[in-house]
């Protein structure tokens, strides 16, 4: 296939609200999958906002400051035990889809129950209560990206 062809198709694919083409001439194909990003400044503001019900508002220039009172008054508000996140991943509350979440606030949990998964390169892996107690808050909401360290739930 010329690579004109190529180039033209990833131009038509970046205008256009598809998010993937595939193109198929006798033996040959070619597949191109649009990839979904988040600016950087986003990422940085998400990673570091501990409430779910916070949403990143700041203006570019400010994301510094801003990001350092969420942190500081969130910190405060915090009481009890919190389980992080093992590794960076993608946060899923429930086994599947349209299942019931493994657990809520105010579930009672003993040590070795199954809080969540989280998605990491394809695997889904499991996160266990590493002690027991009542889930007073759940910091982060389903298929949400998180951070390695990142508070997940608060336990007392």
């Amino acid at each position: 296939m010329d690579i004109r062809k190529v180039k033209k198709l990833i131009e038509m694919l970046e205008e256009s609200q598809l998010n993937e083409i595939e193109i198929k001439e006798g033996e040959e194909s070619v597949k191109l999958v649009k990839a979904i990003s988040v600016p950087i400044q986003e990422q940085i503001v998400s990673s570091n906002i501990v409430s779910p019900t916070s949403k990143p508002t700041a203006a570019k220039e400010n994301v510094s400051a801003d990001t350092d009172s969420i942190q500081s008054s969130e910190e405060e508000t915090i009481s009890g035990q919190t389980i992080d996140s093992p590794m960076v991943g993608t946060f899923y509350a429930a086994p599947n889809p349209g299942a019931k979440d493994f657990v809520s606030v105010g579930d009672k949990i003993s040590e070795g129950d199954v809080l969540c998964i989280i998605e990491a390169m394809k695997m889904m892996n499991e996160v266990k209560a590493d002690s027991s107690g009542t889930i007073k808050q759940v910091l982060i909401e389903n298929a949400e990206p998180v951070e390695f360290g990142q508070p997940l739930f608060v336990i007392e």
